[in-house]
């Protein structure tokens, strides 16, 4: 997978736009928080996730690269032990509706509201 051409962070550190192919995609930097790779939140296994509660307010304080393959997205809350790989990122862009409406319907039916519905 190629990097993409542009990552570009917004002034109010919440909004990452990665461009892959020329195509921009904007990812909410809570977005990106609840689908870190990191263990913590996807766990050693399948059916080890944890679901990221209350992410509305997180951004990014700094990115760091990571040889030619990924970066890592210091958050606000302190997480910063997830690896993006270019890989991860694409998925994440390409397939954000969907797992965005996932992340949704898991907080729903965790019992908790999210602040932007």
């Amino acid at each position: 997978m190629q990097p993409p051409s542009n990552i570009t962070l917004n002034k109010d550190k919440n909004l990452l736009t990665l461009t892959f192919d020329g195509v921009e995609y904007p990812l909410s930097t809570e977005f990106l928080r609840v689908y870190s790779p990191s263990a913590e939140v996807v766990g050693h296994g399948p059916g080890q996730e944890t679901l990221q509660l209350d992410k509305e307010n997180v951004t990014i304080e700094r990115i760091e690269p990571t040889g030619n393959y990924a970066i890592i997205l210091f958050f606000s809350d302190g997480h910063d032990s997830g690896i993006y790989s270019w890989t991860h990122l694409h998925k994440l862009a390409t397939d954000q509706k969907s797992l965005w409406a996932t992340y949704l319907n898991r907080l729903k039916d965790a019992g908790h509201a999210h602040s932007q519905l």
